[in-house]
This record gives C-alpha cells, sequence and structure tokens, in this order.
C-alpha cells in the first residue's frame, strides 16, 4: 500500500492537528531527550529529568493563563468521563447536595448523567428542544440557590455552540468542561472553581487532561473517597499519585511554549482563531441557503463550524471532493450528520482559506 508522504489539512474535531514545529521537534528529540541520552518515552517519571518537563508545562501553562496564586495546575487521566465522576464524588460531600448542570449539548449531557449517583441534579438549562444550537439567556436559567457546584460546557464540539458570557452564580463554584477551548482566548481563572481539559483537541495529545483546580475546593475531599478518585490525593503528589502520561505531559509543554513563543500568547491566537472562523461563516452566510448553519449566529464556536447541504447525496459529494482535494475528517458527528470543520489553535489559516475557497466552488457547481 503506498503511504501518503504529504500532510493534508486534518479538521478532526479530536484527536486534532499539531502544530507543525511541535511535530518536528518531537520528531528530532524522540530517540534522545537532548543532554538525557534517553527517549521522553523511556524516562522515569520519577526522575529530575521529567522533573524539569512536568515544571515547565506547568509553568507554562500558569504563565498562559496568569494562573493565581489560589488556583493550582494538575494533569490526570480517564479524560472528561472520569472528571465526570470524580467532580460529583469530590464536590458533593452529602447526598443531600445539589449540583446544577447546564446542558448545552451532548457532553453536557454525559456530565449530568452522572451526578444522580452521588446527590441531586437540577438540569439549569437544557437546549435539546433547539437540538442544541444556543446556549440560554441568564434569564432561562434556573440555578440552585447554594448549590455545591454549577457545570457547563464552554465549546460544544458535536453541535458547534459557545458559551462566551460565563453566567452570574454568585458563590457557587462554577465547573467547566473546556476540552476544546482551552488556550483559545484569554480567560479569568479566578472566576472558575474547576477547568478541565483533554488534550487532544487543543492542548496536546490524547492521554492527559490539564486541570486548573481553585485550591480551596480540596478542603471537600475526605477519607470517603477512593484514593485515585480523590483530589487532593493528587494535589499532595504533584500530579504523580501514580505514573502519570509523561509523553503527553511533554507534548502539552511543546504545544505552551508554541503558543508562547510563535503566536504570541493567547489575546494573540484568539485573534487569529477568530479570524479562521470568519472565513467560513462568511461562505455560509453568504451561500444563498446552500449551506445552513447548525448554531445561532451569537453562539457560534470558533473552534467547530458546523453546517449541513440540501440532502445527505450533497454532503457524501463535498465530503469525497474535499477529501481529494486535501481536505479530511470533515464528516460531522454521527448523532448530528452534515459537515464539521474543527479549526482549533493549529489549524493553519492556509487550511481554513482552501476550505473556504472549496466550499465557495463547489456551492457554485452544485447550486
Amino acid at each position: 500500500m503506498t503511504k501518503t508522504t504529504s500532510r493534508v489539512f486534518n479538521f478532526s474535531a479530536g484527536p486534532a492537528a499539531l502544530p507543525e514545529v511541535v511535530l518536528e521537534q518531537i520528531q528530532s528529540e524522540m530517540l534522545s531527550l537532548p543532554g538525557v541520552g534517553s527517549s521522553v518515552l523511556e524516562i522515569s517519571h520519577r526522575s529530575k529529568d521529567f522533573d524539569a518537563i512536568l515544571n515547565d508545562a506547568t509553568s507554562r501553562i500558569a504563565q498562559l493563563t496568569n494562573l493565581p496564586d489560589t488556583h493550582e495546575v494538575l494533569f490526570l487521566q480517564g479524560g472528561s468521563a472520569l472528571q465526570n465522576v470524580m467532580m460529583p464524588m469530590n464536590f458533593l460531600t452529602e447526598k443531600s447536595q445539589t449540583a446544577d448542570v447546564i446542558v448545552t449539548g451532548a457532553w453536557g449531557k454525559k456530565t449530568a448523567a452522572e451526578v444522580s449517583r452521588f446527590g441531586k441534579l437540577n438540569i439549569a438549562w437544557d437546549g435539546s428542544e433547539s437540538d442544541y444550537n444556543r446556549v440560554p439567556k441568564p434569564s432561562e436559567l434556573q440555578l440552585t440557590p447554594n448549590a455545591a457546584y454549577c457545570h457547563l460546557t464552554s465549546n460544544e464540539t458535536i453541535h458547534g455552540v459557545k458559551y462566551w458570557d460565563l453566567p452570574e452564580t454568585d458563590n457557587v463554584p462554577l465547573l467547566v468542561d473546556k476540552s476544546s477551548d482551552l488556550f483559545s482566548e484569554p480567560i479569568d481563572i479566578a472566576k472558575y472553581g474547576l477547568i478541565y481539559a483533554c488534550a487532544q483537541k487543543n492542548a496536546g495529545i490524547a492521554g492527559v487532561n490539564v486541570l486548573i483546580l481553585k485550591k480551596e475546593l480540596l478542603q471537600r475531599c475526605d477519607d470517603r473517597l477512593p484514593s485515585y478518585l480523590d483530589y487532593s490525593k493528587h494535589s499532595k503528589a504533584g500530579s504523580r499519585f501514580n505514573t502519570p502520561p509523561t509523553f503527553a505531559i511533554y507534548v502539552t509543554g511543546l504545544v505552551c511554549k508554541w503558543l508562547q513563543e510563535e503566536m504570541g500568547g493567547l489575546a494573540n491566537i484568539s485573534q487569529f482563531n477568530q479570524d479562521k472562523a470568519s472565513l467560513l461563516y462568511n461562505v455560509i452566510d453568504q451561500s444563498g441557503g446552500f449551506y445552513s448553519g447548525h448554531a445561532a449566529q451569537h453562539d457560534r464556536s470558533i473552534m467547530n463550524v458546523v453546517f449541513t447541504l440540501g440532502s445527505e447525496d450533497l454532503e457524501s459529494q463535498f465530503l469525497s471532493e474535499a477529501t481529494q482535494a486535501g481536505m479530511t475528517t470533515l464528516k460531522g458527528h454521527r448523532s448530528l450528520g452534515g459537515i464539521r470543520a474543527s479549526i482549533y489553535n493549529a489549524m493553519p489559516i492556509e487550511g481554513v482559506e482552501a476550505l473556504a475557497q472549496f466550499m465557495v466552488d463547489f456551492a457554485q457547481k452544485n447550486g
């Protein structure tokens, strides 16, 4: 079988594209880390060499996010699926306590499904009636006074919906799944009780979950918890309660380095991402209905652009011709269908320009 030697524009929702300079550095250091004599895949997680990698990744995240002293960075495994269990297990200290969940898409729905095992669930808002094409207005939220916490997903990858303005929750900690938009824009960490993000979408590769946790929430953790599922155990062990995903942490550090040194920080990457998304949304809006965006305009994601064409046959033709043109993994999620262009930080502007022009040409030929 002939292997492809040239890189395509990979619009996958995750695992997703990485910056080429990061891939090149990984390639150059794969056999031996500089000054170490062993591959990053081989060194001990207790060694001074890995200490340097872990500390570098942690400090770069702190610098990028202007991390306040009230919060700390942790690296865990298990993805969002594990976080969906750990959050209610750690923060609902009694069965009588309530967790509010704002359900803006498939991932919020998965989060809500785990809460009732540990306490009371309040669905503060559910966008299923509109097929999750928007986020709620503040007046629509049915929040619980003195809830244990409130959870939302800041960017729903399947439906292409973005929560641009965080809700006011008073003194209730806000726990947010930022798997697909962490590091895509500046964030005010002080507003969050917990941020968690599977790295394989926008911050690295599969295998590590980046957490930014408010330290005072660790006071809710106690001996009722299985040891691995206790946030405080991971905090005390410096993300090494067990063997961490060393290679994935290494890659996250390199991605953060790229964001700092090549892209100039989160304000710059935010503008870059907005410019990319505008190219595609402008084509959709000016297509005369040939393309139909899923998300309401004011709630559109700049990470995942989701749209449909007039028929499934036309969408299949679109996907086939796009692949031939070097643009892959544009098929929408199986639960929604249509087309999904995931244009995370690492997607170059050239890739988005190529897709936008392809969309214009395709509409002219088939409209």
